[in-house]
């Protein structure tokens, strides 16, 4: 028997929010679809306004998620990772899913002026332009913007750029990516962007610009943005340069 939803001090979305977090960790799993909303109206006699409002707590909390033109579905637990400088198909693959890379552009460009000048181009250099969309076991997982110089990476545009371009560099052109800066923040999805990680407009983003090196080289100038509701990123945090500096206070204290 359904639990009722009634009267009282706690709101009928919150008590059917409740009902639905049950339903989904005790007889659905990650990619069921639950039911719709005209039959939780009838099973629990309540407005379509409750239904979308318990539902839309679920989706922002990452219970569910809705995938458009198709319904609403339990969401898959979110890929973890640490900062650490790996390829995303090596990322993926060390958590046991399958990447996979849908080429969406590839142009030979004069870039915005910061990329100019992370990239060292000078005047006149010109740059890859590649955008990819980058799946782990089919699903959009990000949309990357990167800029390549074409002067270290001549006749990229003609290489299968649908697998780990940090491979590709190390086995074509000798470069080996081994030092990289980044910078995250948080977006919300919005049009193309949205469309094409086929997620729901302000779906919350991680974003991530990195620089990467080869031997002091910038080879690469990449904006990733990743779905927030199946990516998280986890970081050990210390104390021990903090601590180095105070011990090096006093030492200069007692000298």
């Amino acid at each position: 028997m359904s639990p009722r939803i009634e009267d009282g001090p706690r709101p009928k979305h919150v008590q059917l929010s409740d009902v639905l977090a049950e339903l989904t960790t005790r007889d659905l799993g990650p990619g069921a679809s639950i039911p719709s909303e005209r039959e939780l109206m009838t099973t629990y006699d309540v407005s379509r306004a409750t239904v979308r409002k318990a539902i839309d707590s679920l989706v922002v909390g990452g219970l569910l998620e809705k995938i458009h033109g198709k319904g609403t579905f339990v969401a898959r637990p979110r890929v973890q990772t640490s900062l650490h400088l790996a390829s995303f198909s090596d990322d993926m693959r060390r958590r046991g899913l399958v990447p996979a890379t849908r080429l969406m552009r590839v142009d030979e460009e004069r870039p915005p002026a910061e990329v100019v000048t992370a990239l060292r181009l000078g005047a006149r250099g010109t740059a890859w332009r590649i955008d990819r969309v980058r799946l782990a076991d089919g699903q959009p997982m990000a949309i990357e913007q990167g800029w390549y110089p074409r002067s270290l990476l001549p006749d990229l545009d003609t290489a299968d750029l649908t697998g780990s371009l940090y491979t590709l560099f190390a086995s074509s052109y000798d470069l080996v990516i081994d030092g990289a800066e980044q910078t995250l923040w948080g977006e919300a999805a919005e049009g193309a962007t949205a469309r094409r990680l086929e997620a729901p407009v302000h779906t919350p983003l991680l974003v991530f610009r990195r620089v990467s090196t080869a031997a002091g080289r910038p080879v690469e100038y990449v904006v990733s943005r990743y779905r927030g509701d199946r990516y998280q990123v986890h970081m050990s945090l210390g104390a021990e340069q903090g601590a180095a500096r105070k011990k090096s206070t006093r030492r200069e204290r007692s000298t």
